[in-house]
């Protein structure tokens, strides 16, 4: 990140300001700028200079602009009248000031200000030079922020603190660093359990589009062979994500393109959308409505790949995904919308998962299927602004989500028989549902270290038939307050996130229950979790390197059986369950297998379960048979 783009974004009204400020500093500053010690007493008759005027007189007599060079004396008196102050020869041969300022015209104002006028460049470096200045004075704590989206934000709930913003990014000592950029070298100089780190690593699994549905994907393949018991029902991805096809498979390509060849021919009409992974606002993403697009779309395909095969580049070419278009959308006043909520991993060792309300965005304009118009099909902020009439219509585009439950229960609680306040009882409960499958397919795979933290944004769609679907979530979601709804909800969404984080990790450190949470106020908690195999706990690093050790010593000796595995699983169990009630969470070694002397049979206590009491007495009793006999 460069100095000048992490302090030169912000609105062009405030650098307007900034401007006008610096140009009548500059004017008030002259007068003083002149100002030095009293001009000393001079013979009758010798003229007063000031700086600069020999240099002037002789630049106008064609003379040399040597420095050194001093103007001739003459012989008689002489008044010199700068513009900002006048010194005047007295009639005892001594100069004096007259105490009133010069008046400035508007004209050499502007002149003034032209000359004075800095770039946004060097005032963001010579900005970064003073707070550098103030770094050095200061004690700490430190916090990075890396970007723009919601710098202010941030700043203001780490000033609040007592915190000093730096701007170096390649420092150490800090104690919050907040990224856009996921970088290896953001990442190189974090110390887990120590200091606290915005975004995981490798959460692309669950915020990029190809990412999120091979997780959801995997993890219903695999947990359709395990029997649940009586705990909430697992959800299908046809319940919640719209049939998808990715375009970077060959197999799935070609099964939607001949698909589509059997569409047209039985003349149906069905309308998909083609979203590349990777990217968010809106871009590169276009619908495909009739046979021409789709013939168009795999024409581009094939001669990307085409190219890319010639030039022998071998580097990854933007993968598509297309998706079944919802055409039939839940409609408020005629307009488009979607829901965007947030998942917040608060800590991962041990997982803390939570879930917050956020707002509905709609769109300016009405819905139509048949439009070309991104923005009436796209609901993001970034597409709205592209509509000229977004800034008269920009406090409508975003409502409140007791907004949106009162809308509902006044125009569909009848019609369509919902019970009353369906968007904060059953929508939520589904969105809370579905987001938490997602996180679960997801979590295996995430980078589990203590000070890792994250804010995703999810977006949820209603179609006319009150049925919830996900579009996508979002990593570092916007968070930009230019209407009354986000002023509201943004600030407070990352200052409890924040809070929530900063408790956690303090209690993992001192080692206190973690629950429950004063700092929590409106999120819900979705998932408290167990810390990963092999995990060291957040604030044990003194006994680190030889855990780890010894776990990786137990792993190879017994790769090959499966009670170990069950041993370290229960073992990180053992230590979530007293870190979240409070114990100390001493890690233990797993249980090793134990030969019972009365049934002489071989069990393992932490995976099979104890046999009923009926069974044991029965086998107690046989066994007092035999010895009768």
């Amino acid at each position: 990140m460069s100095r000048g783009t992490d302090l030169s974004a912000g609105h062009g009204e405030e650098e307007e300001e900034e401007e006008e400020e610096r140009c009548e500093g500059a004017n008030s500053r002259a007068p003083h700028q002149e100002d030095g010690p009293e001009a000393p007493d001079l013979p009758t008759g010798q003229e007063v200079t000031l700086p600069g005027a020999g240099e002037q007189k002789q630049r106008e007599d064609g003379g040399s602009d040597c420095p050194h060079r001093r103007a001739s004396v003459i012989q008689q008196p002489s008044q010199i009248e700068p513009r900002t102050r006048q010194e005047v020869m007295s009639p005892g041969g001594k100069t004096h000031r007259q105490g009133h300022k010069a008046q400035i015209t508007s004209e050499e104002r502007a002149k003034r200000c032209e000359r004075t006028t800095v770039s946004p460049v060097r005032r963001a470096r010579t900005s970064v030079r003073r707070a550098r200045l103030v770094e050095t004075r200061h004690s700490g704590p430190f916090y990075f922020f890396g970007g723009a989206n919601g710098v202010n934000i941030v700043s203001s709930y780490c000033e609040s603190r007592g915190w000093m913003r730096i701007y170096d990014k390649d420092r150490e000592d800090f104690k919050l660093k907040w990224c856009e950029t996921k970088s290896p070298s953001t990442y190189s100089s974090f110390r887990p359990g120590e200091q606290l780190m915005f975004q995981i690593p490798n959460n692309k699994v669950l915020t990029t589009k190809i990412g999120l549905l091979c997780s959801l994907r995997e993890y219903e393949r695999v947990t359709s062979k395990v029997q649940h018991g009586l705990g909430v029902r697992r959800l299908k991805m046809e319940e919640f994500i719209p049939t998808t096809f990715r375009m970077d498979i060959r197999q799935e390509r070609d099964v939607f393109f001949s698909q589509q060849e059997d569409v047209n021919n039985n003349n149906q009409r069905l309308l998909w959308i083609c979203k590349p992974s990777g990217l968010n606002q809106g871009r590169g993403i276009f619908l495909l409505k009739s046979a021409q697009d789709v013939s168009a779309f795999r024409k581009k395909l094939h001669e990307a790949q085409a190219v890319n095969t010639a030039q022998q580049h071998h580097r990854p070419q933007q993968a598509y995904i297309v998706q079944r278009y919802i055409q039939n959308p839940l409609l408020l006043d005629g307009r488009k919308f979607d829901v965007r909520s947030y998942l917040i991993i608060a800590c991962t060792t041990p997982y803390m998962v939570f879930f917050r309300h956020g707002y509905v965005r709609l769109t300016c304009d009405l819905y139509d299927l048949n439009t070309n118009n991104m923005s009436a099909h796209l609901t993001n902020q970034c597409m709205q602004k592209k509509n000229p009439l977004y800034s008269l219509l920009k406090e409508d585009t975003v409502w409140s989500m007791e907004s949106f439950n009162a809308y509902v229960n006044a125009q569909f609680a009848v019609a369509k028989d919902l019970p009353r306040d369906w968007v904060l009882g059953l929508f939520t409960k589904r969105m809370q549902q579905i987001m938490t499958q997602c996180f679960l397919s997801v979590k295996s795979k995430l980078d589990c270290r203590p000070g890792l933290f994250d804010l995703i944004g999810c977006d949820f769609m209603i179609d006319e038939d009150f049925n919830v679907w996900l579009l996508e979530m979002n990593c570092n979601p916007a968070l930009h307050t230019n209407c009354s709804v986000l002023e509201e909800v943004i600030p407070s969404t990352v200052h409890e996130t924040l809070d929530i984080t900063l408790e956690i990790f303090n209690k993992c450190r001192c080692r206190q229950s973690i629950l429950p949470l004063l700092t929590q106020k409106t999120s819900v908690l979705l998932f408290k979790g167990v810390f990963p195999p092999n995990a060291v706990l957040p604030c044990d690093r003194s006994r680190a390197a030889t855990y780890g050790e010894r776990s990786l010593k137990t792993s190879l000796k017994h790769q090959k059986e499966g009670p170990v595995r069950s041993g370290l699983q229960c073992r990180s169990l053992d230590c979530s369950e007293n870190m979240l009630a409070g114990g100390e969470g001493k890690p233990q070694r797993p249980r090793r297998k134990k030969v019972s002397p009365m049934l002489n049979t071989i069990h393992t206590t932490t995976t099979v379960p104890p046999k009923p009491k009926h069974v044991r007495d029965l086998q107690i009793g046989q066994k007092e048979n035999l010895q009768h006999e």
